[in-house]
């Protein structure tokens, strides 16, 4: 007489990921260059126009992107499961429009000139393509630690265009930098005038366009096949 022995089957324990794990550190520098929501993405131009002619206000504007980008992906990535398919739009745009209230409520209690100065265009952030684009592309799909990883990345991202294209428009503009003399006054006096052309918005569209061709040519990767 056999007897049969059955044995319980072994749980193999799967690692946790780790952090700042390669994988969600490219999230945040991906953005930056290879992926970047302006330069590659074609997303959030109109305020990269508008907002870009003092460096003040971009920096600013790129914090409240940052912060409204990053919370609104984690908390729509933690209720991502319980949110129902036909009203997920309104949900996140619920998300985003709560959390630029919070950023406009607080700009305007702790820096009101450059409230004023950003105008409207803190508002426009609850449509900003950016946004709602990483809702709905990524944190419907991940983990709320990748899904706040991948708004900071994309803020940044964004936020870097926006203060590289105002320091270009402010300096050659006004010839300073957020208040700080940087064209010498001997310039002016040998004959040099500050560029009015420069401040109004096509000039940003062109900085941009500038700033993708050198992006481009310096990575391959960017390069479209024919």
């Amino acid at each position: 007489m056999s007897t049969e022995t059955t044995t319980a089957p072994v749980k193999v324990k799967v690692p946790k990921e780790a952090l700042f794990s390669v994988k969600n550190k490219r999230l945040i520098y991906d953005p930056l260059n290879d992926n970047n929501p302006i330069t590659v993405q074609v997303l959030g131009i109109c305020s990269a126009l508008a907002v870009t002619v003092k460096v003040k206000p971009s920096i600013v504007m790129a914090i409240a992107v940052v912060a409204v980008c990053a919370c609104s992906n984690v908390i729509i990535s933690l209720i991502r499961n319980i949110i129902p398919n036909r009203i997920r739009i309104i949900v996140q745009l619920t998300v985003v429009a709560a959390m630029v209230i919070l950023v406009d409520q607080f700009l305007k209690a702790f820096i009101f000139d450059v409230s004023k100065q950003l105008s409207v265009f803190v508002g426009l952030i609850i449509t900003n393509c950016i946004i709602m684009g990483r809702l709905e592309a990524f944190a419907m799909a991940n983990k709320p630690w990748p899904a706040f990883l991948d708004g900071i990345g994309n803020g940044f991202g964004y936020g870097l265009i926006l203060v590289i294209v105002s320091v270009v428009r402010e300096l050659f503009g006004a010839g300073e930098i957020m208040g700080f003399r940087i064209i010498p006054e001997s310039v002016y006096t040998a004959g040099y005038f500050n560029n009015g052309l420069i401040i109004m918005p096509p000039m940003a569209l062109i900085i941009v366009g500038i700033y993708i061709w050198i992006q481009r040519s310096r990575n391959r990767k960017l390069i479209e096949p024919n």
